[in-house]
């Protein structure tokens, strides 16, 4: 578990590194970028359909593992749209209190139901 979670640490720099040196160089216009290749049919554009596909599974599953309380709808609508950094930060979180692989994935509550 302690390579896990310096690879999750690892992200969360990596990806907050990057964020802000482009932030710094180009500002804040990510989604006209990120939609119009999307728009333009090319190979960027995949990517980003691709990527997409990954947050909505990311922001459905931290959703479903909270089983969609409000708390979880916010945590999930959280995941869709902060990426990496959130759901490395929220796996760290949540593998130390947890401390079982069986309720990281499902949630403490779906973990102990499943016993």
């Amino acid at each position: 578990m302690t390579l896990f979670r310096i690879f999750l640490a690892a992200i969360i720099a990596a990806v907050s590194i990057y964020t802000t040196i482009i932030i710094a160089n180009h500002g804040m216009g990510l989604y006209p970028v990120f939609f119009g290749d999307i728009a333009d049919m090319t190979w960027r554009g995949q990517f980003n359909v691709d990527f997409l596909c990954f947050l909505l599974m990311s922001g459905v599953w931290v959703a479903w593992r909270h089983e969609f309380t409000v708390a979880g709808l916010v945590l999930g609508f959280a995941a869709f749209n902060l990426g990496a950094p959130f759901l490395a930060g929220y796996l760290l979180i949540e593998g130390y209190r947890t401390k079982n692989s069986a309720a990281l994935l499902l949630g403490s509550a779906r973990a102990a139901r499943s016993r």
